[in-house]
Formats: C-alpha cells, structure tokens, sequence
C-alpha cells in the first residue's frame, strides 16, 4: 500500500512538470568518470557541494523534486563515462537526425530541457557535461533554444569570444579523454611486452592491486598445483577434481554480484555495499583452471599469445600442464545432434553487425531467438521473440506489392516507354534489313558460282560449306532480332504485375499462417533477415529486385544502395 502511494506521488510530480510548474527552476548535474577512481576534485560530493552553493550564491532555485532513479531534490548524479558514445545513426528523409545518448541520465534531462520543463542546468564545467562532440551539439542547440546552462568554473558571454572560449573547452575536454585512453592503451601494451600481468589473475593467485606482483594464494594455490597432478595421471575425471576440491574447502574467490539497474541508477549516499560471496566449484571452473597457461608462469602478450611472466611464478611446469593437455583434447567430444529441432525461421536470421546466427528455442511455450554475438558488437538486442519478427515481415509484404495508382502510374510509363523506342525500333529495322540483303546477296553469289569460285581455286569445298553456313546463322539471328517487339516489354509487365497480385493476396493468408507456414512464405522471397536494435534488414531472392528497389524508396530513401535493405521499425502506411 505504502509503495502504492510513492508511486503516484511521483506520477502526481511528472504531471507537474509536464504541466511546467517547474519551467523557472534548475536542475543540478553531477557526473563521475569511470577513469577517474582517484581524483577527488571530481567525485560526486565534491560536484554536489560545488554546484549547489553556486546556485545559491547566483539566486538560482533548485527543483525541489525527487524522482527515484533520476534525481534527489532537484540533483542529478551517475557515474558514466561521458567520452564514449555509440555509432549507431539515422538520418530520416526529412532531414532528422538520430543517435543514441548512453548516459541513461543525462538522456532524460535533455528529454526535459528540450520540452521547456525546466530554465537550466547548473554544473561544474564542460567536461562534466559532456566529452563527446555529439553531446556537445544536442547541449549546443538547447542553449540556442533558451535553455540557461550555467557552469561554477566558467563563464561563457554570448559574444564571439565566449563562443570561442567554449569550444576551447569543449575541444580540450575531448583531447583530455582522448590522451589519457592513448596512455592506457600504450602502458598496457609496454607492460605487456615485459611480461607483466595487466589484467586479473585467475583463481590461485592474490590481486593486490599491481600487476609487478601476482602472489601465490597460500590456500588454493597448492590445491591447483595437485589438481594438474592428480588429472595428469589420467584416472581422475574433472568431476571426480571437483569433488575432492569441495572435500577440502576449495571455493571460487569471493566477488560482488552483478548491480542492477536500480542500484546502478541510484545516488551515491543510496549506494547498498555488496557482500562478496565464494562458491563452491563445478566441473566447468576445474575446466577452465586446467586449460589455463597463466599457472605455468605465461601471461598474454601485446600480441595475445602466451610470453613468460615477470609477475608471477609457476604453479605447474610445462611438461605436467602438455600432459593434461592431451588427456584433455582425448576426452573432448563435440556434440552433434542428428536430428535438429524442428524450429521455423532456423540459420535465416542474424546479427547485422557481427553475422551471428540468431538460434531459435522454446521457453514456456514462446520461441525465442538468442545471437551470441563477437565481443563488442554494437548490437543491444540479442534476444528476441518470433512475434517480433514476423511482425516485421508482415510490414514488408504489406509495401512489397504495387497499389492501384502505382499500377495506372507504370502503365502509363511503360506506355510511354515503348512509344519512345518505337522511332529507334523502325531505324533497327532498316538496318537489320539492309544486313539481310547483303547477306542475301552473298548467299546468292556461292551458289551461282560455286563451280567458278571452286576451279579457280578461291575457294576450297571446306572453305566454301563454312562460309555459306556462317552467312546462314548472320541471316537467321537477323530475322530472329527482327521479330522481337515491344510484346516482350508488355509481356514482362504483366508478370510483375501477377506476382504483385500474388504477394497482395499472401498478406492475408500470412496473418492466419501458423509459424512453419509464415517460414515456408517468408523464404519464397527473402534469403536472409539481419537485426540490428529494434530493425530488420533483409535480401531478397532473385525475381523480387524490382520491389526489394521499391521498398527502400519507401522505407529510407536516403539509404544508399547495398546487398542488405534495410526496414524501419515502422513504414509510413498506406
């Protein structure tokens, strides 16, 4: 009940500040590197501290709301890196642009500022707000637009030298980001390169905190060190490692939880501390434990193989670990299922980024599609269900057949078409029959004269037979070329025009189509389909390149043209 009443309260708020009771009030920003674990003049209590003296220093009043997981009493604090920004973009064909924000926070204050909910924003400087030039545009125009954004650190007048003064800033902000990712970049390949461990060392060493030292963990350490053992002589099973590893207190190292989204999105001072919890292991940790060179002393190099580590000492040598290695890739037994399941839409689907099959399963009754896609592929959606994408089809076919005015209009182009060819088709004409007529003649001239030409040696009998059957096949493709006429044009106009009709009436039938009937439609015109967020792409099969042209021009005519078409999420309806 209690939870009832929050609810509409911050209903009641939104109603609020949609109806602008809130338009001459500030909102406070607050943002935190990801990098920048160590710098305190950046941390959020500073920012908060900072801003809001300055507003009340500059008479500027705070929005007294609270609004769970955006702001507190008038505050708005995330951690996020505002360097890093997605590439994902759409330009419609009226000249919108579209990007994603990835700052979840930052993404529903502009939402606001854009809709005059509130006056502005008070920050500590610009590359707080932003170190990216994508948001630096959206902030840009909305301080064009009226939006009163005010920075503690500086003061920028609406001259030219305070527009240069700002894009100093900003240019500088985003060289700030840029060098300090190069200096990552470049210490972690020298480190690399002299065999230090710059990442996290497995279970059975200690992390503390410099990659120069990775100890050995005095408790779990030797239990590995037996587990290479006692597999190595080939009697134990990786169950059998597992059991007695539990036998003797042998637990993953403890770590926190995965955070919510919740607890991702909520202020600093509501952040709940995450007990770090061990669990016993299973044969999958004694497997990867086992495959593992980082315990014959190696760690990854700059160039990902295996180099000696100056960071770590050995818990197996090199012999011991080969041989388990074998014993291993004996019992390794791929599974290959005789019979798949019968699962429409099955290899058709993918991922448009990384080319990733999207597999088909069942789960409660629904089939869904999961793409394990290549790290760091762009694609959010990973999984999806089959309503999603027969919708999308549905979208496709209800655009890939011609309406009534489409039709009249390709008529009377088609028309037209072959009017303008017919002047050209009567000068074809009297030219392929000036060529029959020489060819006619020298036809007629062997044949009178084949004795002649035979005794004065001009020709041979071989000669002779295969220059009259070469002026003969001249004189057949002529006539041939002569009879085609705009009849093959028309003729071909009709078949688009019946396979239009055909697509027009499958609509209908794909709506009440069960999932295997909707599959068998679907790959009568589509090769392949591809995902990408919340859009479908696709290839047609041959035959249907005339509409796969037609629906792009509906869809997204300033899309070039390349081997995937690409859907919208919704098409503009007839």
């Amino acid at each position: 009940m209690k939870m009832s009443k929050k609810q509409q309260t911050e209903q009641e708020i939104l109603k609020d500040i949609a109806n602008g009771k809130y338009k001459d009030f500030y909102l406070v920003y607050n943002r935190k590197s990801t990098d920048e674990a160590d710098n305190q003049k950046n941390s959020i209590s500073y920012q908060k501290s900072e801003n809001t003296h300055f507003a009340h220093r500059e008479n500027l009043p705070v929005a007294p709301i609270t609004l769970k997981s955006f702001c507190t009493d008038g505050v708005v604090s995330e951690k996020h890196s505002g360097f890093k920004e997605g590439d994902d973009l759409f330009i419609s064909d009226d000249g919108v642009v579209q990007y994603r924000i990835d700052r979840p926070k930052f993404q529903q204050l502009l939402q606001h500022l854009s809709r005059g909910h509130f006056k502005g924003i008070v920050c500590l400087c610009w590359d707080r707000i932003s170190r990216n030039k994508g948001d630096d545009t959206v902030i840009r125009k909305l301080m064009r637009r009226g939006v009163d954004v005010r920075f503690v650190y500086a003061n920028y007048d609406k001259s030219s030298a305070g527009e240069l003064h700002m894009d100093i800033d900003g240019m500088f902000s985003q060289h700030h980001s840029r060098v300090t990712s190069e200096k990552v970049t470049i210490s972690t390949r020298n480190s690399r390169q002299k065999g230090k461990c710059t990442y996290r060392a497995p279970i059975g060493y200690l992390n503390t905190g410099s990659m120069d030292h990775k100890p050995v963990d005095p408790e779990r350490g030797p239990i590995i060190a037996e587990m290479f053992e006692l597999y190595a002589t080939g009697d134990w099973s990786l169950a059998d490692i597992a059991r007695h590893a539990k036998e003797q207190g042998f637990t993953t190292v403890p770590m926190r939880r995965r955070r919510t989204k919740e607890e991702m999105l909520a202020e600093e001072d509501e952040n709940v501390e995450i007990e770090k919890v061990s669990r016993p292991v299973t044969e999958n940790h004694i497997s990867r434990i086992l495959t593992n060179q980082f315990y014959t002393g190696k760690v990854i190099g700059p160039d990902g193989t295996y180099i000696d580590s100056s960071s770590h000492e050995p818990l197996v040598d090199d012999d011991t670990f080969n041989q388990v290695q074998a014993i291993l890739s004996k019992k390794k037994v791929s599974v290959h299922y005789t019979e798949k399941l019968d699962h429409p839409m099955r290899g058709m689907v993918r991922c448009a980024h990384c080319q990733r099959v999207y597999t088909p399963y069942t789960k409660k009754g629904i089939l869904y599609f999961n793409s394990r896609c290549v790290k760091g592929c762009e694609n959010a959606m990973k999984n999806c269900n089959f309503d999603f994408i027969a919708d999308k089809i549905r979208s496709l076919l209800e655009n890939l057949y011609f309406t009534d005015d489409e039709l009249a209009e390709f008529e009377a182009r088609t028309n037209t078409d072959i009017s303008l060819l017919e002047e050209k088709r009567n000068k074809d004409i009297e030219r392929m029959e000036r060529q029959k007529k020489r060819v006619r003649e020298q036809l007629a001239y062997l044949r009178s004269n084949r004795l002649s030409l035979l005794t004065s040696g001009a020709y041979t009998p071989e000669s002779i037979v295969e220059e009259q059957s070469s002026l003969e096949v001249e004189l057949e493709a002529l006539q041939e070329n002569e009879q085609t006429s705009d009849v093959a044009m028309k003729e071909l106009m009709k078949d688009i025009i019946t396979l239009s009709e055909l697509i027009k009436n499958a609509v209908p039938i794909y709506d009440f189509a069960n999932p295997h009937e909707k599959e068998k439609i679907t790959r009568v015109i589509f090769s392949e389909l591809y995902i990408a967020q919340d859009m479908l792409g696709y290839k047609v099969k041959k035959g249907f390149e005339a509409f796969d042209i037609r629906i792009s021009a509906i869809c997204d005519p300033t899309e070039n043209r390349t081997p995937i078409s690409w859907m919208r999420t919704m098409c503009p309806s007839r």
